[in-house]
């Protein structure tokens, strides 16, 4: 039995440089992960199969559609005789969040395949498999902070971020990333290209407050609950920067410390029970 967690990814920035003739997005984001993962589990075997579980496994949608069996076509196209087996995903991450769980589980799906088959994790025709499954699969690889461009296949080295304690929370709306796009006005310039964050936490800060989410306006179009977050999560004590990630509908807020992040996830959920909502670090 092998196993691989899938860390949810976080964009701390985003901002869609403009739309391709293929009819695409060119995309800038500052990537970072949680310690919120989900986890794949891979018994070897002669039959394919996928099992789902967990918080979030009813959500997940026909077995069928997911990110895992996807992941294990791709790799087949590309390597012959690939060995695989039956998937187990416990789904901790909610779905349609927009923060990268169904990519993440495509990811580790890879890195199970490439411990199977005694691939390579730098192994080109894994990426070009993680590309061919979907654009935040590729980041999602070896989950580690970087600065992500074109339609996500085109990779920074990694970064390395300071610890940034955080708030995430899901209104238990979901948004499809297609209608948030459908209602986004792109717009020239946009601010600075982005560059390596500053390592003490005050300057990180400042330096994240120069850009932010341009999906955030059309997904509070599709979802007007996703303001509702982040006005709770702007008043709350200790927070620093509130922000969408993705195309949402879950937002995060950072804070100075895991103390604060806690009692700040605290008070949010018991004011608004029916939020999922979890105090992570993200790195």
């Amino acid at each position: 039995m092998l196993t691989e967690t899938a860390p949810a990814k976080i964009n701390l920035t985003l901002r869609v440089l403009g739309r391709r003739a293929d009819g695409y997005h060119d995309l800038e984001s500052l990537v970072a992960f949680a310690d919120l993962a989900d986890r794949l589990t891979l018994a070897p075997s002669e039959t394919r199969a996928l099992d789902v579980a967990g918080p979030f496994g009813i959500a997940s949608g026909n077995v069928s559609d997911n990110l895992v069996l996807k992941a294990v076509n791709a790799l087949r196209d590309r390597v012959d005789g690939i060995k695989a087996g039956r998937f187990t995903l416990e789904k901790n991450i909610p779905v349609a969040a927009g923060i990268g769980g169904g990519s993440a589980d495509a990811a580790a799906a890879l890195r199970l395949l490439a411990r199977l088959n005694a691939l390579a994790l730098d192994d080109a025709r894994l990426m070009d498999a993680a590309r061919a499954v979907g654009a935040d699969v590729p980041v999602c690889l070896d989950s580690k902070a970087r600065i992500m461009r074109g339609v996500g296949e085109q990779l920074s080295p990694v970064i390395t971020l300071p610890r940034l304690p955080a708030v995430l929370v899901n209104p238990g709306v979901a948004v499809a990333t297609r209608d948030v796009f459908a209602k986004l006005v792109i717009r020239s310039g946009g601010g600075p290209a982005l560059t390596e964050m500053p390592q003490n936490f005050d300057a990180a800060i400042a330096f994240l407050k120069q850009y932010g989410n341009d999906l955030a306006a059309p997904a509070i179009e599709c979802a007007p609950v996703i303001a509702d977050v982040l006005a709770v999560l702007e008043a709350t004590a200790g927070c620093r920067l509130a922000r969408m990630s993705g195309s949402g509908a879950t937002c995060f807020a950072l804070f100075a410390s895991e103390s604060e992040a806690s009692a700040a996830a605290r008070a949010v959920q018991a004011r608004h029970t029916r939020w999922w909502v979890k105090d992570v670090t993200l790195s």
